[in-house]
């Protein structure tokens, strides 16, 4: 579950079966505490809201290295026949399809032209309301792993 710091849970369901590495990754960043205090860097109306560049943590939300961060290491693409509707979970990347990392994009309205080219993983079960009032410079406080 994604909390923010001004409000607001994001309960998610992932799909390890997809995409099992994707999976992995994000519970193994979470439960080290490496997405608590990031902020939001990237929120595209209807599109995306994304977050996972470790340097919004401290970086001006305007420095035009906002958005390239990561955790140091690359992971390999698992595309897969998962739509990206609205509430999608999807790991971002560059133009190499095996360079996500740990920064995750949240759909705020379906791009099938996404369908089989990036890797989706998950998606919100509860709390899309929030989702959609998320803005640039929103702080997550913690990420929580459950078994639920």
């Amino acid at each position: 579950m994604i909390t923010l710091e001004k409000g607001g849970e994001i309960r998610l369901e992932l799909w390890p079966a997809d995409a099992p590495n994707h999976v992995k990754n994000f519970l193994d960043l979470a439960r080290k505490g490496f997405y608590n205090g990031q902020r939001v860097h990237r929120v595209e109306p209807g599109f995306v809201a994304q977050f996972g560049d470790p340097q919004s943590k401290t970086l001006p939300m305007d420095d035009p290295r906002m958005g390239i961060g990561g955790p140091g290491y690359t992971i390999k693409a698992e595309f897969n026949k998962r739509p990206f509707d609205r509430g999608v979970l999807g790991m971002a990347r560059s133009g190499h399809p095996d360079s996500a990392g740990s920064q995750v994009y949240v759909m705020l309205g379906p791009a099938h032209f996404l369908d089989g080219k990036y890797t989706a993983f998950g998606r919100v079960v509860s709390g899309m309301e929030v989702v959609d009032r998320i803005k640039v410079g929103d702080r997550i406080r913690s990420i929580a792993v459950t078994d639920r």
